[in-house]
């Protein structure tokens, strides 16, 4: 899927005070937007204790959102003890004083509300969006864990969690496709010493070293209140909101003094030339970075329009040379990453398939000699700015993100209302300023150059290049570590208020459905709206029924090509002179293919909303049919699935869909193709696809925002003038689900860190009137962190990083899916505990984890309308399965009346493990043999195309 992107600058941050908008001149006055004013109203005041506390009043939604921001990211440790911002992120979620082992997030969920936390190089945060009748219960809490934690940090919680977050390594890092490269990278980037010269997630041994006291040193001295921003952002009164941040965080104590970390931009010599052999890899990757200069400097916001200016669109000199001109790949960008203390510019370019580095790295300097020639005009510079003011809508459509920016800001300029300053750094960017950072940082100056190859093909990588001393961990038995944990009574520190209570919550906000409305057009297209009038923009989706169901078996992927095509220029327009189009509107089109339909996304201003969908008619109804661009497409569909076969979890989605609905549905097949059947497609293919599947008749239109039915139906009299209709014909597959015995497949991945388990079996159709209490059946099991599943192979064993289950289902049968990705040497007892935890489940649960279930799934209502994509969400599901616009009210009482026997029943009747596939994606050589001792009806090695292997016999698996 190739898309046209909305532009998000990094430094670039949703608007948050009050400010106007006044866009630059262009050469098309026609759609340069007027002035427009954004204002955001807060107030922010400083404790006795030095904790900044932010409060925004916003009425919209029932719900309150509160983030806490510490000043303190991997860029406060040390060599040798990296990774303990991080750990202690997750350290936090385990249990204070006051609030018991594992109740953080099952205490939120169960007011309805959702919560996470997140650590990177310069700072952490942890959030939470709740009905505004549990804001009270998220300051206790958050409170407790600032002040009242020290005391519960023990052995065995603290060795859990060094489990997890080495889970968290493999599975992002280890298990990835190039997932060393940012450590090779840093490592070169910043000398020894450096705050950005170790990962977030810290080195495999440091974390495995790491001690309690260590722990307990690294929060006394960074988790004060002295170093944190506390925001609170939503439906409350601004008295009673000071009165309860006072009652909780008053009387924390300040703890030692953090000294703010002065910026340290970093230069390099000569350049440095590393590879790497990729054990997941199956395309090689080039990295070229070079040293630039910190956050919020008159060059950082100059560098953000370079790697525009250089990588995005067709008229990149990045795409001209590398993709269109050489065909060196299909995937490129260009990015500048300043920090708080200093800052890089990447490029980074995944190679076609047997392309080499070397004329990949020759192939950028041609690009940045293009660069030179062609310059940057105004025009350039203003069809980025563009982009500006719908993106700012966009990030303070939800209270969670006017919480993110505020506390950003505060945190690192000492001003919330820092935007101001920042949009009139943007807009000050001229072309002279872009060219200025490209002498400065890019020309004829020393990089740190990466070649990420797969194994054995060392003829890829750039000359001159030495390796990279790359630490890959070994795969070692399991061994359980042992920790007697201390039978004292944790001591309480002493506290004004008794803490030990949790607070009354009061009543939770009724469901309020927002009002939708429907119509049909002359040519039989169904049109579903809803009008939200907080930010002036419009989300919008097309949807064209069929999708990969209307793919022919032996033309796979036709459907997929389709929606790639189609956005490669009109009948009037080059690819080029669309992408621009799109970009001076400041909107954002993009079209991809799903298993049923093939769908249109947008988002734009109001004031667009007409030329935007101009546009999507001339895209829809004139296409251009690019014999050139149809080539690149194709190469660049090709190279995807080359590489996506060397990602466990893509193998095993692709194989478990193949195994659970046969070789005679399409479903077993990808979207996207093989590689033998698109090399055989032609563009003919594409347009008799077009001339037959394409109908309005199959086709419904979603719209929220800004705007009222009569003004959405007028917009829309050019898709129904000029689009006629025919009569399409949707195949239907018989789905044969007649699995009668545990079957235990497993893919080799040689040297897996992780193995990807999905454990499974054909369920039900999304119509079906028991899906959706399958749904709610399901929650406790694996439907939430709180799940029985994650709370035994992540919090308890410490195996995971997440285990989850779910029930899918569209007009077509979907799946009943447990899945989760573990540390190697666990998978057999792993998969033992999925088997054991769903027969176990059919037992019935309690009447408190029923309760739960239902408190969790109702009182999260409140936030399910919040934003106009999720709103967008609802009009979708409401128009592919034909649900009347209360059916959320309908499904609220489904969870109100379910029973536990009735719970039982669904479980017993819907979860039968005995006759379940259970599909492993891992290092065969160490984990393939156990399954044939553990009572499974057959075990079977297949490979990545789901057929059966002839390497059982291979000495190495054993």
């Amino acid at each position: 899927m190739r898309t046209q992107k909305l532009l998000k600058l990094p430094i670039m941050a949703a608007a948050l005070v009050a400010f106007s908008f006044t866009s630059c001149k262009t050469t098309d006055e026609e759609v340069a937007p007027e002035s427009t004013s954004l204002s955001v109203d807060f107030e922010k005041y400083e404790l006795e204790n030095g904790l900044d506390v932010i409060l925004h009043q916003d009425k919209s939604d029932p719900i309150v959102s509160v983030a806490i921001q510490y000043n303190v990211g991997s860029n406060r440790e040390k060599t040798g003890r990296t990774g303990f911002a991080h750990l202690f992120e997750h350290m936090l979620f385990q249990e204070s004083e006051n609030v018991p082992q594992d109740q953080f997030f099952k205490k939120i969920q169960d007011v309805g509300g959702t919560l996470n936390g997140g650590t990177w190089k310069d700072g952490t945060i942890y959030y939470e969006v709740v009905p505004k009748n549990a804001m009270e219960t998220v300051l206790w809490l958050e409170s407790d864990r600032m002040g009242f934690l020290i005391n519960t940090i023990t052995e065995s919680a603290f060795n859990n969690q060094q489990e997890v977050v080495q889970n968290e390594k493999r599975q992002r890092v280890d298990n990835n496709p190039y997932g060393h490269e940012g450590w090779v990278l840093d490592k070169n980037i910043y000398p020894e010493g450096h705050p950005y010269n170790w990962q977030v997630i810290g080195e495999l041994e440091d974390l495995q070293n790491a001690t309690v006291a260590d722990v307990k040193e690294f929060y006394d001295k960074y988790y004060g209140p002295n170093n944190a921003t506390l925001v609170l952002a939503g439906d409350f009164e601004i008295a009673d909101a000071k009165t309860l941040v006072e009652k909780y965080f008053g009387e924390i104590k300040r703890r030692q003094e953090v000294e703010p970390l002065k910026p340290q931009p970093v230069t390099i010599s000569e350049t440095v030339r590393l590879f790497h052999e990729d054990n997941f890899a199956n395309t090689a990757q080039l990295n070229m970075v070079w040293p630039t200069t910190y956050q919020y400097t008159e060059d950082a916001y100059a560098l953000d329009f370079l790697s525009e200016l250089l990588s995005s669109g067709k008229k990149a000199p990045m795409y001209k040379v590398l993709e269109k001109e050489k065909q060196l790949t299909s995937r490129s960008y260009a990015y500048n990453n300043s920090q708080v203390l200093a800052g890089e510019f990447h490029v980074t370019v995944t190679a076609n398939s047997g392309k080499s580095l070397n004329d990949i790295e020759k192939g950028m300097f041609e690009a940045f000699t293009l660069f030179e020639k062609e310059g940057v005009t105004d025009r350039d510079v203003e069809r980025i700015k563009a982009g500006l003011e719908t993106g700012f809508y966009n990030g303070i459509s939800s209270v969670l993100g006017k919480s993110f920016q505020l506390a950003r800001y505060n945190t690192f300029t000492g001003d919330p209302g820092f935007i101001e300053k920042d949009i009139e750094n943007i807009k000050k960017v001229t072309k002279e300023d872009v060219i200025r950072v490209y002498n400065t940082y890019i020309k004829d100056k020393p990089y740190v150059i990466t070649s990420f190859v797969p194994k054995g093909q060392m003829d890829l990588v750039a000359e001159n290049s030495i390796k990279a001393p790359v630490v890959e961990e070994e795969i070692k038995e399991n061994v359980a570590k042992v920790i007697e944990e201390s039978q004292e009574e944790i001591v309480k520190t002493p506290s004004k208020i008794d803490r030990s209570k949790e607070p009354e919550q009061g009543e939770s906000p009724s469901l309020n459905v927002p009002a939708s409305w429907t119509s049909e057009l002359t040519n039989g297209m169904k049109v579903y709206g809803i009008e939200q009038n907080e930010i002036p923009t419009v989300n919008f989706s097309i949807r064209i029924d069929g999708g990969h169901l209307l793919d022919d078996m032996s033309k796979n992927g036709v459907a997929n090509l389709m929606t790639d095509i189609l956005m490669e220029g009109t009948k009037n327009k080059t690819s080029e002179q669309l992408e621009e189009e799109i970009e001076m509107l400041g909107a954002n089109i993009n079209m991809y293919t799903t298993n049923e339909a093939i769908v249109i996304r947008g988002n734009t201003l109001v004031r667009n909303f007409d030329k935007t969908i101009a546009l999507v008619r001339e895209i829809l109804l004139e296409p251009r049919w690019d014999e050139e661009e149809f080539a690149l497409i194709k190469t660049s569909t090709i190279n995807g699935i080359k590489r996506s076969d060397a990602d466990p979890n893509a193998v095993a989605n692709r194989v478990y869909n193949k195994l659970l609905y046969g070789e005679e549905h399409i479903f077993s097949y990808p979207t996207s193709g093989t590689v033998a059947s698109v090399e055989a497609i032609t563009i003919d293919d594409l347009k008799a696809f077009y001339n037959k599947n394409f109908s309005p008749s199959i086709s419904s239109v979603h719209v929220v925002g800004k705007i009222n039915k009569g003004a959405v139906l007028e917009t829309l009299k050019g898709l129904e003038n000029d689009w006629a209709a025919k009569e399409v014909t949707i195949p239907e597959y018989s789905i044969v689900n007649n699995r009668d015995k545990s079957s235990l497949y497993f893919v080799d991945i040689p040297d897996a860190k992780q193995s990807v388990i999905s454990i499974g079996n054909i369920g039900l159709t999304r119509n079906d009137k028991d899906f959706f209490p399958a749904e709610v059946m399901n929650y406790k099991l694996g439907g939430s962190f709180s799940g029985n599943v994650n709370l035994i192979l992540r919090e308890e064993k410490g195996y995971t990083y997440g285990a989850r289950s779910s029930f899918s289902g569209s007009k077509i049968p979907g799946t009943f899916t447990a899945s989760s990705s573990v540390r190697t040497n666990t998978t057999g007892e792993s998969v033992s505990i999925f088997k054991e935890e769903i027969e176990k489940y059919k037992e019935g649960i309690s009447e408190e984890d029923l309760l739960f279930t239902k408190n969790a799934l109702i009182k999260s209502n409140a936030r399910r309308f919040e934003t106009q994509g999720s709103l967008l969400g609802m009009l979708q599901e409401m128009s592919e399965y034909g649900l009347d616009a209360n059916y959320i009210e309908k499904e609220e009482e489904v969870i109100k009346n379910m029973t536990l026997e009735e719970h039982k029943a669904l479980a017993n009747r819907l979860l039968d493990e005995s006759k379940m596939a259970y599909l492993i994606v891992g290092d065969a050589a160490t984990q393939f043999a156990q399954f044939k001792l553990m009572g499974f009806d057959e075990v079977l090695l297949i490979t990545k195309d789901g057929e059966e292997s002839k390497m059982d016999n291979r000495k190495d698996i054993r």
